[in-house]
């Protein structure tokens, strides 16, 4: 699964792996992929530090990446407690109620939340890129738009490729315009924050957008088919992300998390703005259900919902509530039905791109050669 991306980046397949776990993204990097690791949960720099100081080690000198959250335009004097403040009353009160009726223990004493929604901020991103930028990372995403105008001279100047994920192809020639040289083409069908067009119809408009920019298409994509069909819409590879999150090497802290992700359907997610307030992708669940139902408050906008519901999802994943219990995750998580190796993932999506690619050939007339 070669391509001129690829080829530039020093990886063997065109297969990018989005995973909040550092033992993942370095198992996709020595699986001839390009692991790239999620960075919003770090709102400490030093953890990240070691984080991608043991990335390094397991990643055996191949190249990975770094995704952050970081918005475009800067806000000026604003923390974390200013934004608290403006949470109302009756939605906590809601969240609580939540909390009441199915039964979640509290915290213990002097713990606090695990699960912040801070990587937003600009400081805390900022923070992330100076440890970043002292690791041979090779790919910076930015989760959130395209990131400020220095920062990505500063990634350039580090020799560092900067990517932006799209959901239109609006968007898409604004992170052109931008000098990002990366487009993530993330479809409807994907997890996490996404967008309202499907991978099929978006993918070939952002490659016409941007060209010739090199795009990846995301959404979806969970075979090695399904890679061969993102290839030959015009993409340079594929970004996948929902995948890994039931490989052995994960590390959920949850058995009944990936007890629901081993049954879950592909119509078993629902776009919710129930975690962070844009609409993501994520299991359907009674929270999901109870934030969407319209005699309740109604979520909060971002950054507000996340910092709402943090102590509630850390509270929801610690005791394992069952009916509560959920996570960012793609419709390809149907496709995910058992636990296996990244190895093992990224060599079933290797072969299954080579059927792909025999079958085309033969359908129009060339040897499988």
């Amino acid at each position: 699964m070669e391509t001129e991306l690829s080829r530039e980046l020093g990886i063997e397949h065109a297969i990018f792996g989005f995973t909040p776990f550092p033992a993942v993204a370095a198992a996709i990097s020595r699986a001839g992929g390009f692991g790239v690791l999620g960075a919003v949960r770090y709102t400490d720099p030093q953890e990240l530090a070691r984080d991608l100081d043991r990335l390094d080690k397991l990643a055996d000198g191949k190249p990975y990446g770094l995704d952050v959250v970081m918005p475009a335009k800067k806000v000026e004097g604003v923390t974390e407690a200013d934004v608290e403040a403006m949470i109302p009353a009756a939605h906590r009160g809601f969240v609580q109620e939540l909390l009441t009726r199915y039964g979640v223990p509290e915290l213990a004493e002097g713990e606090t939340s695990g699960w912040r929604i801070t990587g937003w901020m600009e400081e805390v991103a900022r923070n992330q890129l100076d440890v970043a930028f002292d690791h041979p990372i090779k790919l910076l995403a930015n989760a959130l738009g395209s990131p400020p105008g220095d920062v990505i001279e500063r990634a350039h100047a580090h020799g560092v490729l900067v990517a932006a994920l799209a959901g239109s192809a609006e968007h898409a020639r604004r992170h052109a315009a931008a000098g990002i040289d990366v487009v993530v083409a993330q479809g409807y069908e994907a997890g996490g924050h996404t967008g309202e067009i499907g991978s099929m119809v978006l993918v070939p408009e952002v490659v016409e957008a941007v060209a010739p920019l090199p795009v990846l298409a995301a959404g979806g994509i969970g075979s090695g088919e399904q890679a061969a069909a993102g290839l030959a819409l015009g993409a340079q590879g594929v970004w996948l992300g929902s995948l890994w999150l039931t490989t052995e090497e994960a590390d959920l802290h949850s058995a009944a998390l990936t007890r629901k992700l081993l049954a879950a359907g592909s119509g078993d997610t629902v776009r919710s703005r129930a975690l962070t307030g844009k609409p993501a992708r994520q299991l359907r669940t009674a929270w999901t259900d109870a934030w969407d139902d319209p005699t309740g408050p109604g979520t909060l906008p971002m950054p507000l919902q996340g910092l709402l519901v943090a102590e509630a999802v850390s509270r929801i994943q610690k005791y394992e509530v069952g009916e509560l219990l959920g996570t960012p995750v793609g419709q390809i998580v149907g496709r995910m039905t058992s636990e296996r190796s990244v190895q093992a993932v990224v060599d079933d999506l290797t072969r299954g791109f080579e059927r792909a690619v025999t079958r085309i050939n033969r359908i129009a007339g060339r040897s499988a050669t």
